[in-house]
């Protein structure tokens, strides 16, 4: 059964209640939540709430929380909710799917939430339907989309999977498949989400020439190809501020046999086509010597693997086969991740070590491609953590274990 969400049923603020959370949205919620007194007329849980969603919202989604007449959920959905970075890419997305599409358009979420990546996407489209099961959430995203000035959107408080088998069809559909079995443990593999994409493929397909999937970050994206069987057209690696957040999947009708795969971190965007098996430059050994600058690619290009295409577009050698760090004797500008300029090389000989990191006590430590964690390398050298300093143990091409000693220019 689907049940539409009108305005009776929107949440609502009484003058006691707003007062106190203007009064305190500067302040650290957990203080307010233990100094609090419960004031006749304060609804003091759901002021908590606003507060820390505020707070979350001002760096995860400021184009939110500049808006006053925005409701918050309590803590897991803000947790987990797109930022405004991955929910604006969607929106980018969507437009370029439907280019030259008949009007009018029209998109479908059946995994509704919070709303956000729905109030971003549905901006693009002529026609926007909002799903969702939880009726909280229904209430809460009709408010929401209100004060976003959300016109087109229709919100529909029913199961996903039953609205897909009697929609009409749309344009675009998008999910987002909880990650939470019925115990509240997170899962990974695509069959264990619910609802389950890969089951839902073909009637998906069926309703819709587009759909837009958001996966695990965790997920091997080869894998998810295959899993998809051929109907993948382009999968996109999405990290915000250098932290890998999800995987998006386009499956159209059309076989794809060699899929685009887009790394994105943040406005940094590097593509390639999936099968592509060129391996990156390896610099010599003795090379190294002479290299002035090193180079860590963003969370994105680490998870794709696209280290022979970054190598296509910007001129620096990888220090080994499995190091996924690179060098260059003249600077890089752009390159899409970490640079640093290089003090010194040397292996992990005392020797070395002494010279290179003599009278240092704290550094910022790094390994790639050796059998050490970071903690265990810091602690096996004496370092405390940060500083000016940054080491980087790795391997070079003739196998030996070395360490880099930069700084950031």
């Amino acid at each position: 059964m689907h049940i539409e969400i009108d305005g009776s049923e929107q949440p609502s603020v009484n003058a006691a209640t707003r007062a106190f959370i203007d009064a305190h949205l500067g302040d650290d919620v957990r203080d307010v939540a233990l100094h609090v007194k419960r004031d006749a007329g304060v609804d003091v849980p759901f002021a908590l709430d606003q507060i820390a969603g505020r707070h979350i919202a001002r760096t995860k989604l400021p184009q939110w929380a500049a808006n006053d007449g925005i409701i918050y959920p309590p803590h897991v959905p803000m947790e987990q909710c797109s930022s405004q970075p991955a929910a604006e890419l969607k929106a980018r997305l969507a437009a370029e799917l439907i280019e030259g599409s008949a009007h009018p358009t029209s998109l479908v979420d059946l995994t509704g939430g919070f709303g956000v990546d729905f109030s971003f996407m549905a901006r693009v489209f002529d026609e926007a339907t909002y799903v969702e099961r939880q009726r909280p959430l229904c209430a809460l995203s009709a408010h929401n989309l209100r004060a976003l000035g959300v016109a087109n959107a229709h919100v529909v408080c029913g199961d996903g999977v039953s609205y897909l088998h009697t929609m009409a069809p749309a344009t675009l559909i998008y999910l987002d498949p909880a990650r939470r079995d019925a115990h509240g443990a997170r899962t990974v593999a695509i069959a264990d989400c619910t609802p389950d994409v890969l089951a839902l493929r073909d009637e998906l397909l069926g309703k819709a020439p587009f759909v837009v999937i958001k996966l695990s970050p965790m997920l091997d994206w080869r894998k998810t190809i295959d899993d998809f069987g051929g109907t993948v057209s382009r999968l996109y690696i999405v990290a915000v501020a250098n932290e890998c957040k999800e995987i998006l999947v386009v499956l159209t009708r059309e076989t794809t046999a060699r899929p685009r795969i887009i790394c994105v971190n943040n406005d940094t965007r590097l593509e390639f086509t999936a099968g592509d098996d060129e391996r990156p430059r390896i610099a010599l050994t003795e090379a190294l010597h002479h290299a002035r600058f090193l180079y860590e690619p963003n969370a994105a290009i680490m998870k794709g693997g696209a280290f022979a295409t970054l190598q296509k577009r910007w001129d620096a050698l990888q220090i080994g086969a499995n190091s996924h760090l690179f060098v260059s004797e003249q600077w890089i500008d752009g390159f899409p991740g970490r640079a640093f300029a290089i003090d010194d090389i040397g292996t992990m000989g005392k020797k070395d070590v002494k010279r290179m990191l003599g009278g240092v006590r704290k550094a910022n430590v790094a390994v790639r491609n050796v059998p050490l964690t970071a903690a265990q390398l810091a602690k096996k050298l004496k370092l405390a953590d940060g500083g000016d300093v940054y080491v980087f143990a790795t391997t070079a091409a003739d196998g030996r274990h070395i360490l880099i000693r930069a700084h950031k220019p």
